[in-house]
């Protein structure tokens, strides 16, 4: 008989015969901690999330995933959305249910109806969510053929995920059940449904949302805020990819599958430019505007997007400037440290705020400044010789991080500055009930430009990402109300080019490294998309800040 051997956080081990599931030896994963205090969702097992119902059968290192991890709270929230597509099934059998948009620790949700969802119709589906978790249902995770999930997914009426077996056909596929509803996701869910006691369905716009708990807090729902400006850049690209008729991976590789690609990627570009021209005409109707601050992100396509609003800014007459906001930072000794002791360059302190100031007060009075210099080597700002003023005609772009936020430029009048916020909002779901997350498509795009312009492995910029979010969550989220204009600068088709990049520095990621979870899952993600090669990208793209090969100098 075939032994394994399971190894624990603290370094203790157990043997089993050929498998075992980590439920059975929960109180060995974590013994220090009782389930009323903190509960675990998953495992990992050497570094691969598990669900708690899975079989291990291999000898292997496991270590618990708590609701308040990344891992931890994404699986929450997976699961919640499969309790609520359950529960729409049982309702509404034969009806669409539509997962859009996150929104302020939420989902946005419609259904595909000609009508509008009716508040009663929302407090039916979210009575069904509560009786579902108070029955502590089990969630099934089962392994069935190819030909059964398509006849499955055709009886339930999931188009989106039979389409995707067009295109993606392993003989095997791994659904999820739930009474008499099933379903497709490509991570593990918790195991049974009484631990997802937290949530809420909230009426909104022509759906609702369902509300979900922080990762730092998961006993409860944080306050709502609204981001109106948000919702209605997201809804106009829903729309304008309906019209289309992409609305999802499917139907994007549909169009790969039919060498159409040509026509869908000048169209996608041509969209983007003229959202680009039409801010640039903002600004002109601004009549007082001198200074266009650009913030978003990391990896939104800042440099790009203020590359190509400078030409279009240019076609209306003006003659833009940079300042940029790198050049002033304090120097590494006066450089404030966060809670770890690390330098932290994200924070507002780590700029000159006085001496930029100045200098911008100085260039509207029509003075000639010396632009400061900041040797990141060395850690120093110091006087290069370069000067800067400003002609009748010029404007001034910056960008970075804290554009948005005023305490960044206190002595210039709001009537001289305008706010533009960028975020790569792609409008495509895998499917209906699986959404792609806006930090995975710049998560991507930044494994590959680290790797090709900056030296750094998968598994470096993976390892990075979680204080890069923390910053943006400071910083510029509880900003983004502020802009005069939002920016979408996710391109529909960019993920099957960026795919070919990617996936070689994914798999590069060892088990035997912590972020190879995080990898495998990207992996995962990829794999429900065919490619494009980057012969096709434009050059003027903001796909090729990432790629390479731009007409733009960086």
């Amino acid at each position: 008989m075939n032994k394994i051997k399971i190894t624990f956080t603290d370094k203790t081990s157990i043997e089993a015969d050929n498998s075992i599931k980590p439920v059975t030896i929960l109180s060995r994963i974590a013994p220090q901690v009782s389930d009323a205090e903190q509960k675990i969702l998953a495992v990992k097992v050497n570094n691969e999330l598990y669900s708690l119902e899975s079989e291990i059968n291999i000898s292997a290192d496991i270590e618990p995933v708590f609701e308040n991890s990344k891992e931890g709270a994404a699986i929450y929230r997976r699961s919640l959305c499969f309790v609520l597509a359950a529960a729409a099934y049982n309702l509404f059998p034969g009806t669409r249910l539509l997962v859009g948009h996150s929104l302020g620790y939420g989902y946005y949700y419609t259904i595909d109806t000609q009508q509008q969802i009716s508040p009663s119709e929302i407090k039916a589906i979210q009575a069904e969510m509560k009786r579902i978790i108070s029955a502590d249902e089990i969630i099934e995770t089962r392994t069935i053929s190819y030909k059964e999930a398509c006849e499955l997914f055709e009886s339930l009426n999931l188009i989106e995920t039979r389409k995707q077996l067009n295109y993606r056909t392993p003989p095997r596929i791994k659904i999820n059940t739930l009474e008499k509803f099933s379903d497709m996701y490509f991570e593990p869910l918790v195991g049974n449904t009484g631990m997802l006691d937290v949530f809420d369905l909230v009426p909104y716009n022509e759906g609702f949302l369902l509300r979900f708990p922080t990762q730092n807090n998961p006993s409860s729902l944080p306050e709502f805020h609204d981001q109106p400006k948000l919702f209605q850049i997201y809804s106009d690209y829903k729309k304008w990819g309906r019209r289309l008729g992409v609305t999802s991976a499917a139907s994007l590789n549909q169009i790969i599958h039919d060498r159409k690609t040509a026509d869908f990627i000048n169209i996608t570009e041509t969209l983007q430019t003229k959202k680009i021209s039409d801010i640039a005409e903002k600004i002109m109707d601004k009549k007082t505007a001198r200074v266009v601050l650009i913030a978003g992100p990391s990896s939104s396509g800042k440099t790009t997007t203020s590359k190509k609003l400078a030409l279009q800014l240019q076609a209306l007459g003006y003659t833009p400037k940079v300042i940029s906001l790198d050049n002033y930072y304090v120097g590494r000794t006066q450089t404030p440290k966060d809670e770890n002791g690390q330098y932290d360059y994200e924070c507002l302190e780590a700029l000159n705020i006085k001496l930029l100031n100045e200098n911008l007060m100085d260039l509207f009075e029509g003075k000639t400044i010396k632009l400061p210099s900041y040797d990141f080597q060395a850690g120093e700002n110091y006087f290069s010789g370069q000067t800067m003023d400003l002609g009748p005609n010029d404007i001034l772009i910056m960008e970075g991080i804290h554009g948005l936020n005023d305490k960044l430029t206190p002595l210039v009048p709001e009537s001289m500055k305008f706010k533009i916020y960028l975020s790569a909002l792609t409008q495509l779901n895998l499917d209906d009930h699986n959404r792609i997350p806006t930090s995975d498509n710049r998560l991507i795009r930044r494994i590959v430009r680290d790797a090709r312009f900056r030296g750094k492995s998968a598994a470096d910029t993976i390892r990075m990402w979680e204080n890069v979010q923390k910053g943006e969550k400071l910083h510029i989220f509880p900003f983004q109300n502020n802009a005069d204009a939002m920016l979408n600068t996710a391109l529909d088709y960019e993920i099957p080019v960026l795919k070919v990049y990617a996936e070689p520095l994914l798999k590069c990621v060892s088990p035997l490294q912590k972020e190879f979870s995080e990898s495998n899952r990207l992996l995962q993600f990829l794999n429900f998309f065919s490619t494009i090669p980057a012969t096709d990208v434009p050059n003027q793209s903001i796909i090729r800040e990432f790629i390479g090969g731009s007409a733009f100098h960086y």
